[in-house]
């Protein structure tokens, strides 16, 4: 199987990028990983606002273990997830593909890698009325 990575004959070599505060983003991909301690789903998301980061990408974990469902089902609800899915119990990978919504985020580094934090989430609907993030990055503690 071939595939495209798109940057891969760049020349540049761009820093991490670590993202603290409020996005307003669409989901580009989605991928179940069993583990079996903690299952999860790693979420690929594009980010559409605020402008200055817009078409940025960037990736988290939604664990799927028993005791943090209750992420998953805010994700899932919050980006308008096909609710006939939802009340069977089923990810369909494929239908969370261009749902749009808010994330709380934050940066960690453990051994060395950074990871992203997904501590929040909301409908994409809810944007306007969020605080918005200042330039710095830095996340804002009140909402979500």
């Amino acid at each position: 199987m071939i595939r495209k990575l798109p940057g891969l004959n760049s020349q540049l070599v761009t820093p991490a990028l670590e993202l603290n505060g409020f996005f307003l983003v669409r989901v580009e991909g989605a991928s179940y990983r069993y583990h079996p301690q903690k299952p999860f789903l790693t979420v690929r998301f594009r980010i559409l606002e605020p402008e200055t980061y817009r078409d940025r990408a960037f990736s988290g974990r939604i664990y799927c273990s028993e005791r943090a469902l209750w992420r998953l089902g805010w994700f899932l609800r919050d980006f308008g997830y096909d609710s006939e899915l939802l009340l069977r119990e089923q990810i369909d990978e494929k239908a969370l593909i261009h749902l749009r919504g808010v994330v709380r985020t934050s940066a960690t580094r453990f051994r060395g890698a950074s990871y992203q934090n997904l501590e929040g989430f909301a409908p994409a609907g809810e944007w306007e009325a969020l605080p918005h993030v200042p330039a710095s990055g830095e996340a804002n503690v009140n909402g979500l």
